[in-house]
């Protein structure tokens, strides 16, 4: 679905993407943003601390100067960093979504999730690098990805089955078993995430990590 070019709409699609506390937050990044080439595209929605949020699949506005990027805040930087990892342009997605990973805001992680069910074999390995936490029990990151994922199931459910769709498509000639995908590490790290946060085993929608080359997705 594309949303329509009229520029209050693309304005209010994208303030969508972050809980109201930061709708003026979100004017001011908007303010230093050239305008877009193309609506943003494909929202798709995920709740964040009680509140529905509605993230821009692709955005087509180019990169804002630095001189106008540097009088923001930092939380106003962050949230720039966080709309242009919906860039089209992957290598701009990854330049974003390395100032972001180190993040412990909640709105921040659907857009770090989101990447993670995409193609881009580097950002994939900048995810990884991004969140070391992840690999620590108790740590703050932990507690962070896996109580977005235990309140958006569904959502890590297309995550996975986007990662296993990648992997078999595109790198599988690459990575023979899933296992050694950098998508799997990440879907595994996520899922140890969840599974400590409620303190359950969580629903597997990819092979095993262990499975052989011949496994296809599940």
């Amino acid at each position: 679905m594309q949303l329509p070019r009229d520029p209050s709409n693309v304005a209010h699609a994208l303030a969508a993407a972050f809980p109201t506390r930061l709708a003026g937050d979100v004017q001011s990044v908007l303010a230093v943003m050239p305008e877009a080439s193309s609506a943003p595209m494909m929202p798709f929605e995920v709740e964040v601390q009680d509140e529905i949020v509605a993230i821009p699949y692709r955005l087509y506005n180019e990169e804002p100067y630095a001189n106008l990027e540097r009088p923001l805040s930092g939380t106003q930087q962050m949230i720039l960093h966080c709309l242009y990892s919906r860039h089209h342009d992957g290598r701009v997605r990854q330049r974003h979504l390395e100032q972001i990973t180190a993040s412990g805001e909640p709105w921040v992680v659907p857009f770090v999730v989101q990447l993670a069910g995409e193609y881009v074999l580097e950002i994939l390995e900048s995810i990884g690098r991004g969140l070391p936490g992840l690999a620590v029990p108790g740590s703050t990151q932990r507690r962070l990805y896996g109580e977005f994922i235990a309140r958006n199931p569904a959502f890590f459910t297309r995550t996975e089955r986007r990662v296993v769709s990648y992997w078999s498509c595109s790198y599988r000639w690459k990575y023979g078993a899933f296992g050694t995908y950098p998508g799997c590490v990440l879907l595994e790290a996520f899922r140890a995430a969840v599974m400590e946060q409620v303190g359950a085993q969580w629903p597997r929608h990819t092979p095993p990590p262990l499975a052989d080359a011949d496994e296809g997705p599940a």
